[in-house]
């Protein structure tokens, strides 16, 4: 559920079965979040913000809400741009370099631009890329595809692993440098 507030904006309510307790932080959106327990009313919700509006001041870092508006419309364009490019150019680089995986998704974590998943159950394969790799040049894109179709044959950062990274991107050491100017999160 969202809340508008004057002040904090929009207000993310998540009701969680488990929780037992009002919690405050911040999504990754910026945006102010409240962790409540299942069966908390929306007039118990506002007034646990309203009684708690000092201390969120004091200590959580919330984003002006024009902020959050652009940063959702950039999120927004990078998605699409995102779903309509990197599967196809993880797909191509897979087959240049002999590699099969199972399943793609596009993230948007904050603090990683890819993810290599086998999955315990059916040992299936999941490469996950950040939607921020649009915001990097196409050489750091490859790189970033290329470590994560190398953790497929190795789930580590191991001497095998770089070797293998090296194999297919000789100037790896270079790009992973200059990747580390940019930042995944939007």
């Amino acid at each position: 559920m969202i809340l508008q507030d004057p002040e904090f904006g929009e207000v993310i309510v998540r009701k969680n079965a488990l929780s037992t307790n009002v919690k405050f932080s911040i999504s990754t959106s910026g945006r102010l979040q409240i962790s409540v327990p299942k069966y908390t009313s929306d007039f118990l919700v506002k007034r646990f913000l309203n009684s708690s509006r000092e201390q969120i001041r004091t200590k959580l870092d919330i984003k002006d809400p024009r902020t959050q508006r652009a940063r959702d419309a950039k999120k927004k364009i990078l998605m699409k741009k995102a779903k309509e490019y990197l599967p196809y150019r993880l797909e191509y680089l897979a087959k240049l370099y002999g590699y099969s995986y199972d399943n793609f998704r596009v993230s948007h974590a904050s603090t990683r631009w890819g993810s290599c998943t086998r999955h315990s159950k059916n040992g299936s394969t999941t490469i996950s890329l950040n939607i921020g790799l649009m915001q990097v040049p196409e050489i750091l894109r490859d790189y970033v595809i290329i470590h994560e179709l190398a953790h497929l044959n190795h789930m580590d950062h191991s001497p095998a692993f770089w070797a293998e990274v090296g194999s297919h991107d000789p100037r790896y050491k270079i790009h992973r440098r200059r990747l580390q100017q940019f930042s995944p999160s939007i």
